[in-house]
């Protein structure tokens, strides 16, 4: 059975009675993502950040229910990733990723949203400046914009509910590093990124 077909056959009743919210964890399985320093992967950062999102979620008994479009160390497809979307008739749709350069001093957290229409182009707009704001007053990290991208998670997404893709930082920053392999860390970005889906 496919994952999506997995998930509806064992969820119907909470996406029936709950807002659906999809969580993208970026890469996955022979996809590393981003290898900051220590080798750190992005892959992994953002699968930890995503679960401590779910966990979170579960135990403020929030009215809404979050998905991820992987569970484990596994390397899903885009197509894939945008139809659990489109089958759980999402409501909102965010894609976890960590950003590298070469240039060490490079930090911050940039948000994409789709680069041209779509049906929640305005709420996703709105949508990624409030997480920058978020992230720059509550956690610290400074803001690079938000951009306009040409992701396929996006261009799938954004006729069918608000959806944006989250830099949430340079692995290869030796600050941003450490919040971003840090349990406490990534339980501080979990939490802000609950608050702007409760908000």
């Amino acid at each position: 059975m496919s994952l999506c077909l997995m998930v509806l056959s064992l969820n119907s009743q909470n996406v029936e009675d709950k807002k659906i919210v999809v969580i993208d964890p970026g890469h996955g399985g022979t996809d590393s993502g981003a290898i900051g320093l220590n080798g750190i992967m992005e892959k992994d950062i953002v699968l930890s950040i995503a679960k401590a999102m779910v966990r979170l979620n579960t135990n403020t008994k929030s009215d809404f229910e979050i998905y991820l479009t992987r569970y484990k160390d596994t390397l899903i497809s885009l197509a894939d990733r945008t139809r659990l979307a489109r089958n759980l008739k999402a409501d909102l749709f965010i894609s976890l990723h960590c950003n590298q350069s070469e240039n060490p001093k490079a930090r911050g957290v940039e948000v994409y949203v789709k680069a041209r229409g779509g049906n929640f182009l305005k709420e996703s707009v709105l949508l990624a400046y409030a997480l920058q704001k978020q992230m720059k007053t509550k956690i610290g990290f400074e803001s690079r914009g938000v951009k306009y991208g040409d992701f396929q998670v996006l261009r799938e997404t954004t006729n069918y509910c608000p959806a944006f893709l989250v830099e949430l930082g340079f692995l290869s920053n030796w600050d941003e590093n450490i919040a971003l392999i840090s349990k406490d860390g990534q339980n501080v970005i979990a939490i802000e990124l609950l608050k702007l889906i409760l908000n």
